[in-house]
């Protein structure tokens, strides 16, 4: 029998993992079908950029991501600058430059990071994973695509135990890494090339009096390059190392004895013996991307199915991670009919992008790294500190779209928030309970789209007759929130309103504040007071600056609209609060339009 289902995943790799999380987060089952016989054991990747740290924040994961991880603080950068065969610290830096994140970069096993994942779908939803299932074949019937979004066009057959399964899906996801069937059963291809550089990796523990072991530091040397990345656990003993082997290596004739002895002749005046290795590989350093990253906007390709790239910026994990999140939530609203299919066609449109300037990211760093290159002892260093924002995940930048609106304004607003770009955050405090905390705190990935009103000093009557402007507006029947939630839900149900004020706080009361800003809420119908925030001095944690931060003037304020992934969509003036509205019919769905294929509410 062919079984039907929304969503076809067909991988368990990071953007699978994350996008059926998503999924699950909105009460939407979905089929994931994975090659092996059960849950990866032993992950290649290991760097979580900040950026990854911040969305597993949002899901409510990001303590136990960083209570199991290590921590990088500082790079140490070595190096043999006068040729004579000696390496030599030649610089320190911090591994995140001040005020990139609010998160830490840190290292964790991808197989620990997907179990994470893993955990969180279940306990959304009781999704599972199929195991030991080979997709043998992917198509879309395009007879099908005019019958809408409830149609099932995608045509999958699977293999288990010698016996061929068939599924039909609204939609499926390739997430079945750099050797796709799904891509290849669209007669897709990768666009790129394959370099020389042969590079070996492995997982040791390292007897060694070289000082800086459980930094991560860059070596150059005559005898070739070295980075090393120390690995998270109890012991403190796991190290990775990431090696350049000799020019004219083929990586599948390297053994691990030369990587032993690689390492060696790099790290010659210091002692190092390999007490126990774990894991180790070769790999030609490739950089591609595929031609074309969807099928009739029904097939998807994300991570590295559409991607491939070298592992030392550690972004493979990562940008996937990220396709996932990106098109997860989409996928979701579009199956929930809350908004109009051609959402999708921004995942392509925001990701595609993102793919190529990575491409283009790891030749620069790639060539950074090699021995063959010229850059002096501080042209690496400097360089390296440059790529960090890119490194931390911090630099993609969607374009224009019915999502992401450009209005002109937010360089005169709010010069420090990009549209198309994730918000950045910075301490504010609490306005009910007085307790500091960071603003992304407040951008849970729940599903839910976020007015936020930055209203300024509130002891201003200007700030003040403002706020009750938004509020009134908010809080009335022409308000978004009113006319695009979910059913009989709560107000807040799909767009929730956040007001973060300036200045002292303790002379504000509640009834001044507009009660679309703490509506009604909940299965005991109460107030929700945790709405409201102020850029203020907290007790114990000193003052955020938020308004700093984000380059807002107390005096005029904004109004930020921000995605369920926590990127901007827009910025408009406080005067200017109709056009939220506006925004919002440019591609959701009025509820009496609405027909979910799905059943539970989010």
């Amino acid at each position: 029998m062919t079984q039907k289902v929304d969503v076809l995943i067909c991988g368990s790799g990071s953007a699978g993992l994350c996008a059926a999380t998503w999924l699950a987060r909105y009460g939407i089952k979905c089929k994931v079908l994975e090659r092996r016989d059960g849950p990866m054991t032993m992950g290649q990747a290991d760097g979580v950029q900040c950026r990854t740290v911040e969305i597993f924040e949002s899901f409510g994961i990001g303590e136990e991501l960083l209570r199991e991880s290590y921590h990088v603080v500082e790079v140490v950068f070595w190096a043999d600058g006068d040729g004579s065969g000696v390496i030599r610290r030649t610089g320190k830096t911090a591994d995140t430059q001040p005020g990139l994140s609010h998160q830490p970069h840190v290292i964790l096993n991808q197989a620990r990071i997907n179990g994470l994942l893993i955990e969180l779908m279940r306990k959304y939803n009781n999704q599972e994973i199929d195991y030991g299932y080979t997709v043998k074949d992917v198509r879309v019937d395009e007879s099908q695509l005019s019958a809408g979004p409830e149609a099932y066009p995608v045509k999958v057959t699977a293999e288990k135990d010698g016996k061929i399964e068939s599924f039909e899906a609204k939609y499926a996801l390739a997430c079945d890494g750099a050797h796709s069937t799904v891509r290849k059963a669209l007669g897709y291809n990768m666009i790129g090339d394959s370099t020389d550089a042969v590079w070996g990796v492995m997982d040791m523990v390292p007897r060694t009096d070289f000082p800086d072991i459980r930094k991560k530091s860059t070596i150059r040397s005559k005898a070739g390059n070295l980075l090393i990345i120390p690995r998270e656990g109890d012991s403190y003993n796991l190290t990775r190392f990431y090696i350049e082997l000799p020019a004219g290596t083929k990586a599948k004739d390297v053994r691990l004895e030369d990587l032993q002895g690689a390492a060696k002749r790099i790290l010659s005046q210091y002692q190092i013996e390999f007490v126990e290795t774990v894991w180790w590989s070769a790999y030609a350093i490739g950089q591609r991307h595929a031609d074309f990253f969807h099928k009739d906007y029904r097939v998807f390709l994300a991570g590295d199915a559409c991607h491939t790239h070298s592992p030392k910026a550690g972004q493979g994990m990562n940008v996937s991670l990220q396709d996932g999140y990106n098109m997860g939530w989409k996928l979701a609203s579009v199956l929930k009919g809350l908004a109009h299919p051609s959402l999708l066609e921004t995942y392509v449109l925001e990701r595609e992008k993102v793919a190529i300037d990575l491409i283009n990211f790891d030749r620069y760093f790639a060539k950074l790294f090699s021995s063959q290159g010229s850059a002096t002892p501080n042209e690496f260093q400097e360089g390296f500190i440059k790529s960090g924002k890119y490194t931390a995940g911090l630099t993609a930048k969607y374009d224009e779209s019915p999502i992401t609106s450009d209005t002109g304004v937010s360089n005169e607003l709010a010069t420090n928030i990009v549209v198309g770009m994730r918000l950045p955050s910075a301490q504010v405090v609490r306005f009910c309970d007085s307790k500091p905390l960071q603003l992304a705190a407040s951008l849970k990935s729940d599903g839910r789209w976020r007015v936020m009103a930055f209203v300024g000093d509130l002891s201003v009557s200007q700030n003040m007759a403002a706020l009750q402007a938004v509020g009134d507006y908010l809080g009335s029947n022409d308000s978004p929130l009113r006319k695009f939630r979910m059913g009989s839900n709560d107000s807040d149900s799909l767009i929730e309103p956040i007001l973060v004020a300036h200045g002292p706080r303790h002379g504000v009361e509640l009834e001044q504040i507009p009660q679309s800003f703490y509506p009604f809420t909940g299965k005991n119908h109460i107030r929700d007071l945790h709405k409201i925030f102020f850029d203020d001095e907290s007790y114990n944690k000193g003052h955020g600056h938020l308004y700093e931060h984000l380059g807002i003037s107390p005096a005029k304020g904004a109004i930020v609209i921000v995605r369920p992934d926590q990127y901007v969509s827009a910025v408009f003036s406080l005067d200017d609060y109709r056009r939220i509205g506006q925004f919002f019919e440019g591609f959701m769905i009025l509820p009496e339009k609405s027909e979910s294929s799905t059943g539970s509410k989010l």
